[in-house]
């Protein structure tokens, strides 16, 4: 009986040993790119640990501009005895204002309905007492209350008495609100805060230079915002009888407006 016999080849010793260097030699690779990768993610070593010794600093930045844009608010109220009589009548007055406004000059899309409203009117009656004795009192619906409120952006502000006038005339029950304010802040408020950091940093400056001390770099920043704005305020009132169709248009002062930005700046020193 024949016995069949097995070949068993091992490999050199040399290639063995080119084989695990090789293997060894991408693994170091490995974990090479791996550790420039997590290095890259910090900018720099010990990021994230907060500094121990800051100096923190304010400053205040103002900056005046003359207002280019008014703004006012009107409402126009009606009261019927049903609901449709107070819309219909209330919608006249809203529609003839709206009309004046766009001819005057005020853009569509400057003028914004912000509140509109149906409300049941009632009036209260008390029984008559006898013998004593008083009924309990009841409300009795007399009626409907229609109101809309129209909010209105002027952009040429020379316009604005005589639109306040001009609106009143033509049945507003209130024009109130009037207010002038710089459509373009953003650009103010960043002119403000750019004063706000300079003055704070010309404080560090000094304040490192008393302590005798160096400044590394800002870790800690916070902004108030403020503005002072020139409020101006008119009432109609068209339900006690008085008329401003015939007023004289009053003169608006539209003064200036100041942004002021408040800044607080932690600065690291070493």
């Amino acid at each position: 009986m024949d016995t069949e016999k097995k070949e068993i080849h091992i490999m050199p010793p040399e290639l063995i040993v080119k084989a695990v260097a090789l293997a060894l030699g991408m693994l170091a690779l490995f974990l090479l790119v791996v550790t420039v990768s997590e290095l890259r993610s910090f900018k720099y070593i010990g990021a994230g640990i907060s500094p121990t010794n800051t100096i923190v600093v304010s400053g205040q930045g103002e900056v005046f501009a003359v207002p280019d844009t008014g703004e006012f608010s009107v409402t126009i109220q009606e009261e019927a005895k049903d609901v449709a009589t107070a819309q219909d009548a209330m919608a006249k007055k809203a529609n003839a204002i709206i009309v004046y406004l766009k001819d005057a000059g005020v853009a569509e899309k400057d003028i914004k309905t912000t509140d509109y409203s149906v409300s049941p009117q009632y009036e209260w009656s008390q029984g008559i007492c006898t013998n004593g004795y008083c009924p309990p009192g009841k409300q009795n619906l007399t009626g409907f209350q229609a109101a809309e409120t129209l909010d209105v952006k002027v952009r040429d502000t020379k316009k604005a008495g005589d639109l306040l006038s001009g609106v009143g005339g033509k049945g507003a029950y209130q024009v109130s609100g009037l207010s002038f304010t710089v459509d373009d802040e953003d650009t103010l408020k960043a002119q403000a805060r750019d004063k706000a950091i300079e003055q704070a940093k010309t404080k560090a400056d000094a304040l490192a230079k008393s302590l005798g001390v160096s400044i590394v770099r800002v870790v800690g920043f916070n902004e108030n915002e403020g503005g002072v704005p020139v409020p101006m305020y008119a009432r109609a009132d068209m339900a006690a009888g008085v008329s401003m169709e015939k007023s004289v248009a009053p003169d608006i002062a539209v003064g200036q407006n100041k942004i002021t930005s408040n800044v607080s700046v932690t600065y690291e020193i070493r």
